[in-house]
């Protein structure tokens, strides 16, 4: 086992949106270098979006898979946007495992068809992507706080979070604005939390072989050859990256390998950036 494996043994994680996608891989990938793990997700489908959410087997599924690997997990049903029911999950998860060290804020939606609910879209997914990431953080602050024993927090932005496209689609708009938002979020609680040795950064994937991004409304929108989905190519020959390169780079971000990396912004983009 690397050396940035062996330093999660005795850590705690929460991880939202963890039924799928990459949160499935962040769990997975940290459970077997020794974290337990406290996966919630909202297992629901969103007014919103143009894709299917996420369901309970979804997070059973993440549950059994971990459990595979060797891990602990405890698993919640909680949508980010009530701040009631993240405080009851974290003091679930302190309860259970005794700490929180790291915090993986990775659940998010988009719609990148139009919509004609555009503020409505707008709206939903401003509130899901910032302000539930948000409650997720400022939930889980206290507890390791109280920890006394540093700790980790990644915000999952994106590369729209680094240069957002230009679309008048409401749902690519809001989808930009929050993953934007982050930034400034992390960068406020990377230098307040910094003196408790609470590291605190941003990760901007670009386009990831998930449900959000790998539909059949991404599908339609290739097949018409639509402008927007054809400028979203990456530098490198690489079309999308894969959940489990994402959460092997997250991994070592909240190890103890980088303990002295905090309020950055990493994008993991296949060269996305260098040529947006």
């Amino acid at each position: 086992m690397a050396d940035h494996e062996a330093s999660l043994a005795g850590k705690v994680a929460l991880i939202s949106g963890a039924a799928r996608g990459m949160g499935r891989a962040h769990a997975i990938k940290l459970a077997s270098s020794g974290a337990d793990i406290i996966a919630i997700d909202a297992c629901v489908d969103f007014p919103c979006t143009d894709y299917p959410g996420s369901t309970l087997d979804d997070l059973e599924a993440t549950a059994q898979l971990v459990e595979g690997h060797g891990g602990r997990i405890l698993t919640r049903q909680v949508d980010i946007r009530d701040g009631d029911a993240l405080d009851s999950v974290v003091a679930d998860g302190v309860n259970v495992f005794g700490a929180l060290d790291i915090v993986i804020a990775n659940a998010g939606i988009i719609r990148v068809t139009d919509s004609d609910e555009r503020r409505q879209t707008f709206r939903e997914i401003v509130e899901t992507n910032l302000i539930g990431t948000w409650n997720t953080v400022d939930a889980a602050i206290p507890a390791i706080v109280k920890g006394r024993r540093g700790g980790s927090i990644v915000l999952v932005s994106s590369t729209q979070g680094i240069k957002a496209s230009g679309t008048d689609r409401p749902g690519i708009q809001a989808y930009g604005a929050s993953k934007r938002a982050l930034v400034a979020l992390m960068q406020s609680w990377a230098i307040s939390l910094a003196t408790q040795s609470i590291r605190v950064n941003t990760i901007h994937p670009t386009g990831v072989a998930t449900d959000m991004v790998v539909n059949d409304a991404t599908i339609s929108l290739a097949q018409a050859g639509d402008a927007w989905l054809a400028s979203q190519g990456n530098a490198m020959p690489i079309a999308l990256l894969q959940p489990d390169e994402i959460a092997a780079a997250v991994a070592w971000l909240v190890s103890d390998a980088a303990a002295f990396i905090t309020g950055t912004s990493w994008p993991l983009d296949a060269g996305f950036s260098v040529v947006h």
